[in-house]
């Protein structure tokens, strides 16, 4: 499946070297305007090339609207944009064109298609997910009005883990570090990773906050099983946790449950979700990034035909995709929680009431 969410829909379509990648969005609502700008700002925090910690291949990354926006504002029609690749160097993988490099899709792709595009991996690269930025780009535009804001940002590198955390700093840091007092030493983990030809993971943590309770369907599409899902989805993460997550298999209940009082809920071990629906307090995820498989050490994998050979990579990779990973996290929860916005809708007759009596 190409196509994620119920009420609202993306579509994602295109590959790593192809002529370029788009999206289609249906669903939004009519009358949201469109801030090019704020789009352009987002795709350039996920753009690579921009230092040392990502990958040198630099794209413009520049969206362009093909449907659904008319006079500036969204028509409430599906939303079609496309993004042109035009940095991509396919010849970089013809060395590698029939062997199934380690830790990629490669080798299961073929098995399910029987096509191996070779260059960059095709449908499987991490160059789609510039797709969601952009689509999580206009959903933000549509939260906005509801004050709902989402941030995002590296807490862990490695082994090297972050305590005190501040969004503001991430913001301003070139691996979007938490934590100031670790940043040179997450810097360093990356550099030294880099350096020795190879590559090492991270943990992001995204932060929405602003939400109201009631986000979120019973049983077959929760809130926190659908981050699972479309977290789960992006390539390279292995695993994902929300509030206290693994921790709270260490816990009792009396330490894990949120008392209440009455001003509402007196902790949020649980990470502004109970029962698959939103509490109204923060929501929390820890976003696990394995290492990026495409290092620049032999490795010995087999070929189309079954025969073991070495491998040795080219081309330009990101030595971390944790980094730019938690941009593309943010971005889908944002999607993730404008589908909840508009599916609360009808969710009570008040509200259709309420929508209704707003236009006589």
């Amino acid at each position: 499946m190409n196509t994620f969410g119920q009420a609202l829909r993306v579509t994602t379509f295109g590959e790593s070297h192809g002529v370029g990648i788009g999206g289609v969005i249906d669903g939004l609502p009519a009358g949201i305007p469109m801030d090019m700008d704020f789009i352009y700002k987002e795709m350039q925090r996920r753009a690579g090339g921009q230092n040392l910690y990502s990958t040198q291949r630099k794209e413009a990354d520049r969206v362009e609207i093909l449907s659904g926006v008319f006079e500036g504002k969204t028509t409430g029609t599906p939303l079609g944009f496309f993004i042109q690749n035009s940095a991509n160097k396919s010849k970089d993988y013809d060395s590698i064109k029939n062997l199934f490099r380690p830790g990629h899709a490669d080798f299961t792709y073929f098995q399910k298609y029987g096509v191996r595009d070779y260059r960059g991996g095709g449908r499987s690269s991490a160059r789609e997910s510039a797709v969601r930025v952009a689509a999580g780009a206009i959903a933000k535009l549509l939260l906005s009005h509801f004050n709902i804001k989402i941030q995002s940002g590296i807490l862990s590198i490695g082994k090297i883990l972050g305590k005190d955390i501040d969004f503001k700093n991430a913001q301003k840091s070139e691996i979007f570090a938490l934590d100031k007092n670790v940043e040179s030493q997450q810097k360093e983990a990356i550099n030294n990773a880099r350096n020795a030809h190879n590559s090492i993971g991270g943990v992001a943590l995204v932060r929405a906050s602003g939400i109201p309770a009631g986000l979120g369907e019973p049983l077959y599409y929760k809130l926190d099983s659908a981050i699972g899902a479309l977290m789960l989805g992006l390539n390279g993460v292995k695993a994902v946790e929300i509030g206290e997550g693994t921790e709270s298999t260490h816990l009792l209940g009396s330490e894990n449950n949120d008392q209440m009082d009455k001003k509402g809920f007196q902790s949020n071990h649980c990470g502004g979700i109970l029962g698959g629906i939103s509490t109204g307090n923060e929501i929390l995820i820890k976003v696990h990034f394995k290492p990026t498989p495409s290092i620049f050490l032999p490795q010995y994998t087999q070929d189309i035909n079954g025969n073991v050979l070495e491998c040795n990579i080219k081309g330009r990779h990101d030595p971390c995709i944790a980094v730019r990973g938690s941009v593309v996290c943010e971005a889908q929860l944002a999607l993730i929680l404008a589908d909840m916005l508009l599916l609360n809708a009808t969710s009570k007759l008040e509200y259709l009431q309420k929508i209704y009596a707003s236009k006589k």
